[in-house]
């Protein structure tokens, strides 16, 4: 009679089968979908035996947050001065963690930074046996070889482990992303059977687990593959259709701690999170976000996206970026908008209202939630009606830097490829930056004390998103601030609006490196600065004669 072999086994056990060189990759979009059990587990191993060393690390996004998954791992290392671990990365993300970007500024690891819909079409073409992600996406920025080719430090020029090379087809220039294919998988599901069936209903995203598993059987070497989950359950018990990762395609199944299962930074488990539960969204438990300069940048890029609507006659599909572009979703929730304005997250999930900070990717109440792979390839292909995204610096010609400075580098995330194909973007941020006071009083923006870091420069550090490209796609394009909006123009930046009690002279020429387009100039809507809701339900129905 066949008895059934186990795959549970020890988390020792199962990463004995860790080598020393073993391009290892990991999934991760901050904690949600992070083993980080397995990472803790193998650094310990490391610690007490010496091995396995000189990894090269692959994740989807970024497998930790300050304090927690690779964070701990590059903290200890920079401390100890013990290198031997990690000989290099290729994250789209490392704003989590100080340490590490001192790492790679020390040019002590070799450090590669492609972005998240890049890294998961690369798992999944090298899953498909091809040698890499051929896109235009990256032209004329900072992964065109011509620039960086992605590389975020001097060895990773020398060692180009994971590079980007110009290829023509049919007369265009197009970009091949090539990195070694992984021999070791660590990824995470809810749970599995005894044969490695993994589940994933409460986890907050699928990210690109599927991908990372295939990349790893992938021909011509077969690697290994390891899960974390947080429960065992009898064969034949899990519904196939919960199956994301059929039980042959994974070597072990190590059993982790709930207290390295997180679903996000901050969160054990919600429900909502994982979509067991779709909350109302009245229900949700926001409160009306104070008004201060991020909530008026945030409406302001609301009523541009209301417009819309307008123009469209339609519900809407957006993507929101980090930062103040993500807070936009509680403003739709606020104005009651979300039946108009459909949500996305570049980590997977639909509506709902997304998570910040460390959380971030996550969504409370989301009524879909896609891999990351699919979801990006509705950012590339144009499928949604518009982005908002954040910014950093901004030239004259309208390229934009959305995160690297000279000394700082959290990488790119998911902007590349959405602000690439998205046919509007609304990049959102605040004018300037450093010590400020901006107010608003009686329903005027008022400027205390100003911000001495300019951020509308004459040639930004790094371009992320070229204005040239941009324009030859036909993209429409705002730079949204809590005092001026602009407008992308084959000439260069136009500005449009200005802010109720704005000197232009004072409050924006003289806070810029070069003097913009100025032709006839209107005052932003006075709704974005009073402290009620703007009412902007009303407003779509009776437009749209609903």
């Amino acid at each position: 009679m066949y008895r059934m072999v186990s795959k549970v086994v020890d988390v020792n056990e199962a990463l004995m089968s860790v080598k020393d060189e073993s391009v290892v990759a990991i999934s991760g979009f901050n904690i949600a979908t992070t083993p980080e059990y397995l990472l803790i587990k193998l650094y310990e191993m490391y610690k007490k035996t010496g091995h396995p060393r000189r990894l090269f690390l692959v994740c989807d996004a970024f497998p930790g947050a300050p304090g927690k998954g690779i964070d701990i791992i590059a903290r200890d290392m920079a401390e100890n001065r013990d290198y031997d671990f990690i000989r290099g990365v290729l994250f789209p993300f490392y704003g989590f963690s100080d340490a590490l970007q001192k790492l790679i500024l020390g040019n002590i690891i070799e450090a590669y930074a492609w972005g998240i819909g890049i890294l998961a079409y690369w798992f999944r073409e090298v899953g498909s046996g091809r040698p890499g992600v051929l896109t235009r996406v990256g032209l004329g920025t900072i992964f065109d070889p011509r620039f960086d080719g992605g590389a975020l430090n001097d060895l990773a020029k020398e060692r180009r482990t994971a590079r980007v090379d110009i290829v023509n087809v049919g007369g265009e220039e197009y970009l091949l992303y090539r990195a070694p294919k992984p021999n070791i998988a660590l990824v995470r599901g809810s749970t599995s059977d005894e044969i490695g069936n993994l589940t994933m209903e409460d986890e907050a995203i699928y990210g690109t687990v599927l991908n990372i598993v295939q990349a790893t059987k992938a021909l011509p070497a077969r690697g290994i593959v390891i899960a974390q989950v947080l429960r065992l359950a009898r064969f034949g018990s899990l519904s196939p259709q919960y199956v994301v990762v059929p039980g042959p395609l994974i070597d072990y199944i190590v059993l982790a701690p709930r207290e390295y299962h997180r679903q996000t930074a901050s969160i054990d488990y919600d429900p909502t999170i994982s979509g067991r539960i779709i909350p109302p969204i009245d229900l949700i438990g926001l409160k009306a976000k104070p008004l201060d300069v991020r909530k008026i940048i945030a409406r302001r890029a609301l009523l541009e996206l209301v417009r819309i609507i307008e123009e469209v006659s339609r519900p809407i599909v957006i993507n929101l970026g980090v930062g103040i572009p993500a807070e936009i979703s509680t403003l739709i929730a606020e104005e009651k908008l979300t039946d108009y304005i459909y949500t996305t997250v570049e980590s997977g999930p639909w509506g709902g209202v997304a998570l910040l900070g460390p959380d971030f990717g996550a969504v409370r109440g989301p009524f879909a939630i896609l891999s990351m792979p699919d979801q990006f390839t509705l950012y590339e292909g144009g499928i949604i009606d518009a982005a908002s995204l954040g910014f950093l610096q901004v030239d004259e010609h309208g390229n934009v830097n959305p995160s690297l400075l000279p000394g700082r580098m959290p990488g790119p995330g998911g902007f590349p490829v959405i602000a690439d194909g998205a046919p509007r973007i609304l990049f959102a941020g605040e004018f300037t930056a450093g010590d400020r006071i901006i107010k608003v009083k009686d329903g005027l923006l008022e400027i205390v004390r100003d911000g001495n870091i300019v951020k509308f420069v004459k040639n930004i550090y790094k371009i992320f998103w070229n204005a040239r490209e941009g324009l030859r796609r036909g993209q429409k394009v705002l730079y949204i601030t809590e005092r001026a909006v602009f407008q992308l123009t084959s000439e260069g930046l136009k500005l449009i609006e200005i802010a109720p009690n704005i000197d232009i002279e004072k409050h924006i020429l003289a806070k810029m490196e070069f003097k913009p387009i100025i032709r006839e100039v209107d005052v932003m809507d006075k709704r974005i600065f009073e402290e009620e809701p703007m009412n902007l339900l009303a407003e779509i129905r009776r437009r749209l004669r609903i």
